[in-house]
């Protein structure tokens, strides 16, 4: 009997432990033609098992879980919020009705920042780019129906995480739900708001308290949620290359790590929930490299610097979208081709979760129509084109295999500068990954007006007729109603108890070692707003101000 494989040994043993306990999708994965799909495919040569490893297994190149989507689909989680909690819930029902798996919540600028619509400061701004959440009245009509327990929800909120987590927790309990269950994440990365995308309110350190707390929080009292969700969505949005991307996007995850073991935790039983949020662009092998570099620079990185012995706190699990920033406001329909690619990348490179955006996003938020099609994009790529069948389908191409080397090369180099810089907190209070961005980011521009890099309908193949995409329009009278509707919930409460709960969080965050969680939760449940408990932050923290540029 010849010597077993590498690949022969993994799937006699890991494989066929994963697929003994979670099963597959289907009897047998064959093509049209009738040809049998193995679960994975290798080079003979040992060293690239070596240096590769296998699905499932450290350093996770090719994947975290051994069987992937021949066990499970990635969860079709489509990003929507606009307008009332109303509105939104009726989108979500309509996602959830056409096959949408998970919830993803977009939320205004206002609730991001944390002003009550009522506030001089959302002026213009109520329901624009999300939905409005300022008490906890409003969570509950956002969520009716919904059954906290089986559908798992996603936050994109970051300087008012802490609020918005305290208002789903008291949704659930209202619904009767043990908050223990919930499964989801809140997005909770204030590292990549200061280095890329604006919305913070308090000062660096202070920010990173509340992390910390949310994590500690769902450390000890929500096992399923994951408490961040570490973006390097946004960082490429504003200019930022692939590798950047990664990189930036790894040392903010280092530098909540290090946060929580600061805090006192054990690494291991926090990391392994901790999860990753990527931006998919329009390179499609580079983008596949890099999500196959990102699980094994983190894996590597977890191991080296922390110690870290549970496997799951090695595993990198992400979440991805479709790149916004690529999409053009006319001739839209090559959008739907533009982010068809986008997510092709996405499944070949792994993800656990992915958005697709809307064909008219650059214009508007996306239609009810655009939102359903998007939706099917996913649907045709995990059951109509095969890509599903085998894990890692491209591992072992030569050119796949030194792009990711090189990625994960480049991106190490960045974490090492990030590193000399005095690690991840002190280089975003000095502004170093900004600087990177606006530069990578005024070079692709600048490639893009030269004709350099050709983007389809912007700078070559244009045409001049403006078509009616059939854009989504919001009412414009809803502000007035949030004014209202905000109004009215304050009313109606019990203001003594709302102050004194607002007085006990003033008093909490004089303390440095309370975990404001508890506080936070109380003053929801007491029926303060949004605006409120995070008007006594800014009094207590005041506000973020951006370092000045290098040399100015």
């Amino acid at each position: 009997m010849k010597d077993e494989t590498p690949m022969e040994a993994w799937r006699r043993t890991t494989y066929a432990a994963a697929k003994a306990k979670h099963g597959e999708r289907k009897d047998a994965f064959r093509t049209t033609s009738g040809v049998e799909q193995d679960p994975c495919y290798a080079p003979s040569d040992p060293s690239y098992d070596e240096h590769v490893g296998r699905p499932g297994e450290p350093p996770y190149t090719r994947g975290v879980q051994p069987t992937m989507y021949r066990g499970r689909l990635w969860t079709m989680r489509q990003y929507a919020g606009f307008a009332t909690a109303e509105e939104s819930n009726r989108r979500y029902r309509a996602l959830l009705e056409s096959g949408t798996t998970g919830l993803s919540v977009a939320f205004d600028l206002p609730t991001q920042i944390g002003y009550d619509p009522d506030d001089p400061m959302a002026a213009g701004e109520v329901g624009r780019v999300g939905v409005s959440i300022a008490t906890l009245e409003d969570m509950e009509t956002l969520l009716e129906g919904i059954p906290l327990d089986r559908i798992s929800i996603s936050m994109t909120i970051n300087s008012t995480a802490i609020v918005l987590m305290a208002f789903l927790i008291a949704v659930a309990r209202k619904q009767g739900v043990d908050p223990a269950v919930l499964r989801g994440t809140v997005q909770n990365d204030m590292f990549k708001e200061f280095i890329a995308r604006g919305t913070q309110r308090l000062p660096v350190r202070p920010s990173l308290r509340l992390v910390t707390d949310i994590i500690e929080h769902a450390t000890q009292a929500m096992p399923r949620f994951n408490p961040v969700s570490i973006s390097g969505y946004h960082i490429r949005e504003a200019g930022a290359t692939a590798a950047e991307e990664l990189a930036f996007t790894l040392a903010d995850g280092l530098g909540y790590v290090q946060a929580g073991i600061d805090r006192g935790l054990d690494v291991d039983a926090f990391a392994p929930r901790l999860s990753f949020f990527f931006n998919a662009h329009n390179h499609l092998f580079e983008e596949i490299a890099k999500f196959r570099a990102a699980r094994r620079l983190w894996a590597n990185l977890m191991a080296e610097r922390f110690g870290a012995k549970d496997p799951r706190s090695l595993k990198l699990r992400f979440h991805t979208q479709t790149g916004g920033s690529t999409l053009q406001a006319r001739q839209v329909d090559v959008n739907v081709v533009r982010v068809a690619m986008q997510a092709l990348s996405a499944v070949l490179g792994g993800t656990q979760s992915l958005h697709t955006n809307g064909r008219d996003e650059a214009l508007n938020l996306p239609s009810e129509e655009s939102a359903v099609l998007a939706l099917r994009t996913q649907q045709v790529l995990a059951h109509e084109s095969g890509v599903t069948d085998v894990v890692d389908p491209l591992g072992g191409s030569p050119y796949v295999e030194a792009m990711t080397d090189a990625i994960e090369a480049a991106a190490r180099k960045l974490i090492e500068q990030i590193d000399a810089a005095g690690g991840t907190l002190a280089a975003v209070e000095a502004g170093f990954p900004q600087q990177r961005i606006e530069k990578s980011a005024y070079d692709a521009q600048r490639r893009i007006e030269s004709g350099e890099d050709v983007i389809v309908g912007v700078n070559r193949f244009e045409e001049d007729d403006a078509e009616d995409a059939g854009t989504f329009e919001l009412d414009p009278a809803m502000e007035a109603r949030a004014k209202e509707r905000v109004a009215g919930f304050r009313a109606r409460r019990d203001e003594p108890a709302a102050r004194a709960a607002l007085d006990a969080l003033g008093t909490a965050l004089g303390d440095e070692g309370t975990n404001l969680m508890a506080p936070v939760l109380a003053a929801v449940e007491a029926h303060a707003t949004i605006g409120e408990i995070m008007q006594v932050m800014e009094a207590r923290y005041g506000t973020f101000l951006a370092p000045a540029p290098a040399g100015a």
